[in-house]
């Protein structure tokens, strides 16, 4: 059984610097034991159905919106807007921010595909913040994850990636030419480019057993727009990290318990991402789940909540 929440307690914008408003809002006991949710994509935006597995008498649940997408402004969605300054350190930046603006010493993250990567580079740079870590579908952004799921991972759908290469015909890099696209003064350009882009994402989900049908193109225009540009923003830049550094910085995680849960189904995200993640981290649990991928199942939200449900009982 899932959490109701209802309308958020409090909300608002904060102003992070270079212009970047993002948005937060907050709703549980106010006096509970504070949770952040890190969203994926990047720039799929906040979603309030992702705090039902949160007790809301055991539970302060916090979301955000990162920088550029969902109701933070500027949206990223706009090409006139500019990304120099919309990058991973930026966004564990604006977490801290937003932890010292609400009050909360330390708190839970919990974070899902592109999160789980903006969990880790947070909690690596700020452990002492950090009481546990809930990891959905764990992701490393490394330049092979980008590559595997961009082009490897083709080897299942060949039709396909030749379908989605030909919206770049003829780019050296594919993530970077549908970057370029969606920053096109064309919307009719950007649109193809977006529509191109999550076509292909859609199928490597295509297989999952108890998936959900186009969890990607199925969005807004805007929304997708929004989320494509980032996408390919941060992997053509592969999330501004060193190549493997959050597998090499786990040690940084030591003492904070975590829970990775993971679909076998995961081709997109092989399960070898999270089991290397959780040999590189000790306190880690691995939960492999054997009938979700990416986009989970009935047991995938099971173990979270019971997950979750746990780590309410201890101290904040």
């Amino acid at each position: 059984m899932s959490y109701s929440h209802g309308d958020p307690r409090a909300h608002g914008l904060l102003d992070v610097g270079q212009g970047n408003q993002v948005y937060w809002e907050e709703s549980g006991n106010p006096h509970g034991k504070p949770a952040l949710i890190v969203h994926g994509g990047p720039g799929s935006g906040s979603n309030r159905g992702s705090r039902e597995y949160f007790d809301p008498e055991r539970y302060r649940v916090i979301l955000f919106d990162q920088r550029g997408c969902g109701r933070s402004v500027p949206n990223a969605g706009d090409p006139a807007t500019e990304l120099v300054h919309n990058t991973t350190h930026h966004l564990v930046a604006d977490m801290e921010v937003l932890r010292a603006h609400l009050g909360v010493e330390r708190w839970l993250i919990s974070g899902g595909s592109w999160g789980s990567t903006l969990v880790l580079a947070y909690a690596q740079q700020h452990p002492d913040r950090v009481t546990e870590i809930v990891i959905s579908a764990a992701t490393l952004s490394r330049h092979a994850d980008h590559d595997w799921i961009t082009n490897g991972v083709g080897r299942f759908f060949p039709e396909a990636l030749e379908r989605f290469r030909a919206g770049v015909a003829g780019a050296d890099n594919v993530i970077a030419a549908y970057n370029a696209l969606m920053a096109h003064p064309d919307p009719a350009v950007r649109d193809k480019a977006a529509r191109d882009w999550t076509a292909w994402e859609d199928t490597v989900v295509s297989l999952e057993p108890n998936g959900h049908e186009a969890p990607y193109g199925g969005r807004p225009t805007a929304a997708t727009h929004t989320m494509v540009r980032l996408v390919t923003h941060y992997w053509s830049h592969d999330a501004w990290l060193e190549d493997g550094q959050l597998l090499r910085d786990a040690h940084r995680l030591a003492g904070i318990p975590g829970t990775i849960l993971h679909g076998r189904h995961d081709i997109g995200g092989p399960v070898e991402v999270a089991w290397s993640l959780a040999r590189a981290w000790p306190d880690a649990e691995l939960l492999v789940v054997e009938d979700s991928g990416h986009t989970g199942s009935a047991e995938f939200s099971r173990l979270k909540q019971r997950t979750l449900d746990r780590y309410a009982l201890t101290p904040a």
